[in-house]
Parts: structure tokens; sequence; C-alpha cells
């Protein structure tokens, strides 16, 4: 089970059509594939950098990941945990880079057993239900939108928020019309004050528009201001760009912070992903996982953390739906079908070690 190989390679990914949020528009994805060749397996991961959340530009994550798996030739996947702590120690910070070679890791080691990725985390590699993600948009491309997404079989809608309010709440009651049954969500990416947040909730609440989660909707930064937020609003309320570690999340539980942890493995990666759950649940706080702009290798590791932990109240694990072609074929579905061993999925293209 020793690393004989390993490479890191871009993966630009164009996209259906732009995505904005309230940090940025983007319009393909740049992301980072790294493998992992032992002598009889490969694994793969994948990290997609964006620069406002996780400080890295695809350049900067390239370079990143390939002198993380300089450090690992030669060394054995069994102590697939030391490996891990390694590299992140080493390049603390370089988020994307690392969930890309850690998952690479992951992925190789569970492959050479023969088992499932989500069984690592003591559970079957069942099928996910995801929600669907409405970007920025006037209020008409988001209500067509919302409708074809409803007519896909996606019964839980996330509306990308974060600019003014009335914009926003335009854009929410327009996927509302368009989606009457569907359950919302709002995702404000740190564009709102507390203020601007009851503003928010007040106006939709007045609208008999329903809510069941706003996610991060102050600066990451301001902790307390997120408190401020869920005081100010009965829906519950989300912390995400503020938890990258289990110490932010001890952070969140500290200050009461959030109702909700997002726990995105682009942030935090597969292992310190479980220590951030197994804190939320001790602190009977809800789990929510969340998602870059990732191809299957990515979303399908994000669906074996969830398939194998198994309390996740909030799945957000539609990044490779928005991806114009993705690395292997899809439904476009709500439902992720995950499989082993490992995470299942060798992209397209790629030759498995040892086959021809």
């Amino acid at each position: 089970m020793r690393i004989e190989h390993a490479t890191v390679e871009p993966l630009d990914l164009p996209l259906h059509e732009p995505f904005e949020i309230s940090l940025g528009a983007q319009r393909r994805a740049s992301n980072v594939l790294v493998t992992v060749e032992t002598e009889n397996e490969t694994g793969y991961g994948e990290g997609s950098p964006l620069t406002p959340v996780t400080g890295e530009t695809q350049e900067a994550a390239l370079a990143t990941a390939r002198a993380a798996t300089e450090l690992l030739e030669g060394k054995s996947l069994t102590d697939y945990r030391g490996l891990v702590a390694e590299v992140r120690n080493a390049f603390p910070g370089m988020v994307s880079a690392l969930f890309a070679v850690e998952t690479a890791i992951l992925d190789a080691y569970c492959r050479e057993r023969g088992m499932a990725l989500s069984e690592l985390f003591g559970g079957s590699p069942d099928p996910v239900t995801t929600d669907f993600t409405i970007g920025i948009m006037p209020p008409k491309e988001a209500r067509d939108g919302a409708s074809r997404a409803a007519e896909r079989g996606f019964d839980d809608l996330k509306v990308k928020t974060g600019t003014t309010v009335a914009d926003d709440v335009a854009r929410v009651a327009a996927v509302h019309e368009g989606a009457p049954d569907a359950e919302l969500t709002v995702d404000a990416n740190q564009g709102w004050t507390p203020t601007e947040t009851a503003a928010f909730a007040d106006e939709l609440e007045s609208r008999g528009i329903p809510l069941s989660l706003v996610e991060q909707p102050t600066p990451a930064t301001d902790v307390v201001g997120l408190a401020r937020a869920r005081d100010a609003v009965s829906v519950p309320v989300a912390a995400d760009e503020a938890v990258f570690t289990p110490e932010d999340a001890v952070r969140i539980v500290r200050e009461e912070a959030a109702d909700v942890i997002n726990v995105k493995l682009g942030k935090s990666g597969l292992l310190a992903a479980r220590d951030i759950a197994a804190i939320a649940e001790a602190a009977n706080i809800e789990l929510m996982v969340g998602c870059m702009l990732e191809s299957a290798v990515g979303i399908h590791a994000s669906a074996h953390l969830v398939s194998g932990i198994g309390s996740f109240s909030h799945v957000d694990l539609d990044g490779n739906l928005l991806i114009a072609e993705d690395v292997i074929p899809t439904d476009g579905g709500p439902t992720i079908d995950i499989s082993g061993p490992g995470h299942g999925v060798v992209p397209d293209g790629v030759v498995p070690n040892g086959m021809e």
C-alpha cells in the first residue's frame, strides 16, 4: 500500500451559464485534480479554489498540491491519518489544494481495502438527495430556473442572496412563484448586516413565503454579528464561511452564533469534517453539507461523508450540476447515487492504474 507516484493537473470545467453569488461571478470551474497511485490502485481527489472564500487561485492550489504530493511518494497509505496531518501541517490554509490531496489519499486507501469511502465514516454508500441552487439573477430568470428545477424533481431550492434586501426579496419571491411547493433556503454569502438580515426575513414573512434556513448572512470574521442576526430572526441561521476548522466550530457553539453548521469539505477536508460534525452533534446543532463548483469527484467524496456519518439535515451538493460536462455522466436530478470502492468515481478519460 505504498504510494508509488502522484500527479497534479488543472481541471477546467465550463459552466452551463455564469454562476453569480454576492462574492462575484464564475463562468468556469478552475479546479485541481490529484491522483495518488499504488502498485494496484489509483485514488482521485479534487479541489475547487475560489479566492474570495478559500484565498487561493488555481495556480497557487496547483503549486501547493504538487509540493504536497512530493511528501507522499514512498510512504504507506496505512497511516493515512498521519499522511493527511503531515501535508496539512506543511501547508496551512491551502484548503482546496489539500482537500484534493487528502481525498486522493483516502480514495486510494479505500480502493486498496476494497471498501467504500463512506465505510471509513461508519456507514454504507446509500444514495444522497441534494437541493438545487439558484444564483443571483433577475427575478424572471430565477422563476424560470426554479420551475425547471422542480420539473427535474428538486423539492429543495437554495437561493443566492446578499445584494440589496429589495432585490433579494424579489428574487426569492420569484423562485417561490416558480416552485411554490419547494422548501426554500437562502445563502447571503456574508453579504448582509444583522439589520438587513432581519429586514429580509420580516419582508418574506409578511408575504407568506416560508424559509427553512438563512445561511451565513454576515461576514465570516464577525461571529458576534452572526449571533446578532440569529437573535433577530425566527428562521434557523447557518454558519458557513465562518467555519473552516474544528476550532471554528467550537467558537460558533460557545458564542451561540448559529443553529446549523455547514460542513464543506472544500474548507476543512474529510477528516476534519468528521470532527466538526462530532462537535455540532454534541452541541445539538444541526449539520449541513455544502460544496464548491466541484465535479463528481469532489461531490461524490462529500456524498460519501454524508452517507457515512448519517446525521446531515441539509444537503447542498449540486456543484457538478452547474458544470456543462461533468467528468462522469450524471442525470441532472436530485439523487446522487454513490458506490465504492473509494468514492467510486474515475474521471472520464483517466485510465485507472493497471488497466488498459
